[in-house]
């Protein structure tokens, strides 16, 4: 059953559906790639500046991932009870 699934912690909707996409993956790597090279030519402290940066930006992503989930549940929600209303 879904909602068991879901409340088990079974279904992540984020790895699920970027699981398998090739150009995730390729972008991926990509960054992965790009990072490191920046990261050769910096001071400790500049590291340090950057891994800030990184955890504001992660956290930021996090929220407005989250905030994207919600919107399409409701989206969701709202075409099924359309649809069941026949309005």
């Amino acid at each position: 059953m879904i909602l068991e699934e879901l409340w088990y912690g079974n279904i992540n909707p984020l790895e699920d559906s970027t699981d398998g996409n090739a150009e995730v993956k390729k972008l991926l790597s990509l960054v992965g790639r790009n990072r490191d090279e920046l990261c050769e030519g910096l001071t400790e402290q500049q590291k340090a500046d950057l891994a800030k940066y990184d955890d504001s930006v992660n956290e930021m992503y996090s929220i407005i991932e989250q905030e994207v989930f919600k919107y399409g549940f409701r989206l969701g929600a709202k075409i099924m009870l359309e649809i069941g209303g026949g309005e």
